[in-house]
């Protein structure tokens, strides 16, 4: 006599009131939980795991912090068994529109009043990265945002850092002040030497286009350090 095959774990096949599409659609996006969420995405686990339980496995792998599953690769989402290339690539592109949109929100209603809105618009965007980007922010006279872009993207050597490019933006722009930002992804906020030389380089560049530097901000995924607050720029 063969053995019993154990009955899919598809979502399909679950009661209605454990089914997180249905939940979703009856009480909202907010009633659901980040497995949840996650499940929606993968939309089945494996043959002896449902998608809820697989999410939870997940999530408890970086204590259910959004942040740190954030920083997880598509060979780590991987790893975890009943997570193709497909579902990792979701998993991912989901985390990614999340950034993007918080990076976004920010843009439109922000006005450069301290180091703290600075660092609020710049952490979403480069808080809990990897690797090293340094990215300026171009205001206009009443210090609201213009514009916020990549400049350089770095790697273990650091960042290299195009003045020319930031500048010729700003003009583009109409930008009169800028805010420089990047990310130490070792969570140390003591500048280096090169973060100090790359500030004077831009301050003493924009002086001459009548485009100041506001500050430059260090961040990390919880704090920051401003080089403005510390009397240092």
């Amino acid at each position: 006599m063969s053995e019993e095959l154990p009955q899919s774990f598809s979502i399909k096949n679950w009661s209605e009131d454990d089914r997180p599409r249905e939940k979703l659609l009856n009480k909202g996006r907010t009633a659901l939980s980040d497995a949840e969420l996650i499940a929606i995405l993968i939309g089945s686990g494996s043959r002896n795991e449902s998608a809820v339980s697989l999410s939870k496995r997940i999530l408890a792998s970086v204590e259910n912090n959004l942040m740190e599953l954030g920083k997880l690769t598509i060979k780590d989402l991987m790893k975890f068994k009943g997570i193709g290339e497909a579902k990792a690539v979701s998993i991912a592109a989901a985390l990614e529109l999340g950034r993007r949109r918080s990076g976004g929100d920010t843009l439109s209603r922000k006005r450069i009043s301290s180091s703290e809105t600075a660092y609020s618009i710049l952490q979403p965007i480069i808080g809990d990265l990897a690797h090293e980007e340094f990215w300026v922010i171009y205001l206009n006279n009443s210090n609201k945002v213009l514009d916020k872009k990549q400049l350089s993207k770095g790697g273990i050597t650091g960042t290299l850092v195009d003045v020319r490019l930031a500048l010729k933006t700003a003009l583009e722009l109409g930008a009169v002040a800028i805010v420089l930002g990047h990310n130490h992804p070792s969570g140390t906020l003591k500048p280096s030497q090169a973060d100090r030389q790359i500030t004077q380089k831009l301050k003493t560049a924009g002086e001459s286009l009548d485009i100041k530097v506001l500050d430059h901000i260090i961040v990390t995924e919880k704090t920051y350090f401003s080089f403005a607050d510390e009397g240092i720029l």
